[in-house]
């Protein structure tokens, strides 16, 4: 990425921030903050703490639309074999092995939750699992440690590197160097506190997450996406 482009877009961000009255996703940190209150493997009722941590007082489109239902498929799931869904979330969260290893993993487990839902189910209508695009698995790791991952979407990160005019531009899906790209931007964004600020000034304490967290370099690949 080309350091010129990354300090114009920044500064470019910045007044952007300052200048919203009302941000349009300030509903992702509403998100993360759920989780992190309602998130425990450990739950009595799974499947309803899954459901509980995934709410939003504005919108579910992180994990709802008309032709893509991730959160009903993996409430299904829990429901199903809950041994199974907590182990790939356990692994998942642990932080002993890459992104992407953990990632795939984790789509793979889904891939064989829903043959053995098909074969227990064979008049369900549900077809697919819906999280083999990494949006979901970034997802849960975002809301899970946001310190240290976001949310994905490939064409925003794609659209972002073209505009920074990085080399190797991706093609496929790659979790492991989006998370080193949101790092590094994230660096960046540490050294101007100003958009930290412009940034906190949209959230409320107790509803949206108030920490540092690499949304924030998320949302600077959506402005560059969108710019």
């Amino acid at each position: 990425m080309v350091l010129s482009k990354i300090q114009s877009q920044l500064l470019s961000y910045k007044k952007w921030l300052q200048g919203q009255r009302q941000h349009p996703y300030v509903y992702k940190w509403e998100t993360v903050q759920q989780f992190q209150l309602h998130w425990d493997l450990k739950a009595a009722d799974p499947a309803g703490m899954y459901d509980q941590s995934l709410q939003n007082s504005e919108t579910r489109r992180l994990w709802q639309s008309e032709r893509r239902e991730p959160k009903r498929v993996m409430l299904e799931f829990w429901k199903f074999d809950p041994v199974s869904v907590r182990a790939m979330f356990e692994d998942l969260f642990n932080e002993s092995f890459a992104v992407e290893n953990r990632a795939s993993r984790f789509i793979f487990g889904c891939d064989a939750l829903l043959a053995d839902y098909k074969r227990a189910h064979p008049l369900s209508v549900v077809n697919n699992h819906y999280h083999e695009e990494y949006r979901m698995t970034a997802l849960y790791l975002g809301c899970r440690y946001p310190e240290a991952y976001a949310f994905y979407d490939f064409d925003v990160f794609r659209n972002t590197l073209i505009r920074l005019q990085a080399k190797d531009i991706p093609e496929v899906h790659d979790i492991g160097r989006y998370v080193k790209v949101l790092r590094t931007l994230m660096n960046f964004i540490d050294k101007d506190p100003e958009i930290t600020a412009a940034l906190h000034r949209h959230l409320r304490p107790h509803r949206h997450y108030q920490e540092r967290t690499l949304l924030l370099a998320e949302d600077f690949c959506q402005f560059i996406a969108r710019n």
